[in-house]
């Protein structure tokens, strides 16, 4: 069994699909989990997806410790999407979700999802970078509304997911489907595998 520091229901999932055993670890009112995702100027996006998910590990971690749970291995992950240098994050609101999807129309953009696995006695924690590409065909304004109004782009990066109704306008995707979902499965089993949690 493994702890997941993630309150993304598409993580369980993918999880479940390769027979993982796990239990959610998701912050308390008293953390601030929102402020681990803030940028940094002029951070790259890699830099970045990579320092947001140890943050996240080693929140989980001290998580862990403070509420006294079982000890079992902690894996955290996060999704950024890239349109070149730019970070595109969670839409602030409606217009921000509107301003991202017409960014995104008709252009390829990057899909980076890091995972991170801590907690594994005798063991430092590891991470692991899955990097794909999405291609958007142009996306009309009214299918970026209804798609808007349809309240699917918050809550995640880039104001979309390629899981839902968007999937209509995607021309090509290059890369990690699961990894574009939210949690690259190769990635993710090649670290519970080094760590004795899989096996071969």
């Amino acid at each position: 069994m493994i702890y997941l520091a993630s309150q993304s229901p598409r993580r369980r999932q993918l999880l479940d699909q390769i027979g993982v055993a796990h239990q959610l670890l998701l912050p308390g009112e008293d953390e601030d989990a929102e402020a681990l995702e803030a940028e940094r100027p002029g951070e790259p996006p890699e830099a970045y997806v990579r320092r947001v998910t140890l943050a996240k590990l080693q929140a989980a971690l001290q998580r862990l410790e403070r509420r006294a749970l079982p000890a079992a291995p902690v894996l955290a992950a996060d999704t950024t999407v890239a349109l070149e240098a730019r970070i595109l994050g969670k839409p602030r609101d409606a217009s921000d979700a509107r301003d991202m999807l017409a960014a995104l129309s008709g252009r390829a953009h990057r899909v980076l999802t890091a995972v991170a696995l801590g907690g594994v006695p005798g063991r430092d924690a590891a991470l692991a970078l899955s990097v794909s590409t999405v291609r958007f065909a142009p996306l009309p304004a009214q299918a970026i509304e209804r798609y808007v109004d349809g309240g699917e782009p918050f809550g995640k990066a880039g104001g979309y997911a390629i899981q839902g109704a968007i999937a209509a306008w995607v021309e090509r995707v290059e890369g990690s489907h699961s990894g574009i979902v939210g949690l690259p499965l190769f990635e993710t089993a090649g670290l519970l595998r080094q760590a004795g949690l899989l096996p071969p």
